[in-house]
């Protein structure tokens, strides 16, 4: 059993890999070794696995509908059988709310994600490789765009396209590319200087080709470990334009919302909205505490 094993770590941290593929196992592993070893980052993770497999088989495993009213459970408190973590005012159970509120949540912050990364590492890895005037438009724009708060700008634009879950996406995304931008324009400029891009021009290969082959994929990882980072902000901003009621609409079991509806009932009722408040800190800090593993293990300092 230790002999096959060996030989695969063996084959995998060889400091003379055979073929590309065996370069990209060996330095996968060691990243992954380098991850493992920070169990605060192993714990976001499989906080966040969880909560991507709770999402994903939400309406199997909810108890309850999460719609459903029953004005006799009305602000049932925590830990009868029925209802794990109790009802709010209407009656709806908590936890099937939590648990349809997952898949919301996570919805947006993955399509702000996906938003805004290609755009910000587009504008960057272009003003960095080009330079000159393309580099002051389109820093300038970015310049712009920072000025203002975060929050502040995506409340104005949430409050100007109007409620709902697209114009939140929309709203978010307006304020959040600029950092990625910025991080993709540092990191280009760095390679812009290399050998291996100087190499590739001689060797006839088009601005196109160089930006598109060899820039955007060398500055995705640093784009990907500021994106987990930024995945608890947004979420935050999520919960707190739903808060403000002009995220996802009721009746949907948006957690931010739900927090809103219980603030009234908080003394009296706690659960309400002290529970899915809890929901959005627990998944906060296991995207900070994920993207610290990334960043320590894509940091260009540490030796693969």
């Amino acid at each position: 059993m230790n002999a096959p094993r060996r030989t695969w770590k063996a084959w995998l941290l060889t400091g003379t890999p055979a073929s590309r593929k065996q370069a990209a196992l060996g330095l996968a592993y060691r990243r992954w070794r380098r991850f493992a070893g920070n169990p605060l980052s192993v714990f976001g993770f499989a906080i966040l696995l969880v909560l991507v497999i709770v999402a994903a088989i939400g309406p199997w495993i909810a108890p309850h509908d999460p719609l459903r009213q029953v004005l006799s459970d009305r602000l049932l408190p925590p830990g009868s059988a029925s209802h794990w973590l109790g009802t709010d005012q209407l009656g709806r159970d908590i936890l099937s709310r939590i648990i349809y509120g997952s898949r919301l949540t996570l919805s947006i912050a993955i399509l702000v994600v996906v938003v805004v990364v290609p755009i910000g590492l587009m504008i960057g890895t272009t003003a960095g490789f080009f330079g000159g005037w393309v580099d002051n438009v389109l820093m300038r724009i970015t310049d712009i765009a920072l000025a203002f708060p975060k929050i502040v700008l995506a409340l104005a634009f949430a409050a100007a396209l109007g409620p709902g879950v697209i114009n939140a996406v929309i709203a978010i995304s307006i304020t959040a590319w600029p950092a990625y931008a910025r991080l993709a324009r540092a990191e280009t400029l760095r390679l812009v200087q290399a050998d291996f891009i100087q190499v590739a021009r001689l060797q006839g290969a088009s601005n196109l080709r160089i930006l598109l082959r060899y820039v955007m994929p060398l500055c995705t990882s640093s784009v990907i470990v500021r994106a987990t980072l930024d995945m608890a902000g947004i979420i935050l901003t999520v919960a707190g334009l739903g808060f403000l009621g002009l995220g996802a609409q009721p009746p949907s079991p948006e957690w931010g919302f739900m927090v809103a509806s219980g603030r009234n009932v908080l003394l009296d009722s706690w659960w309400v909205a002290t529970l899915p408040g809890f929901a959005i800190l627990l998944v906060s800090l296991a995207f900070n505490l994920l993207g610290d593993g990334l960043r320590d293990v894509f940091d260009p300092r540490h030796g693969d």
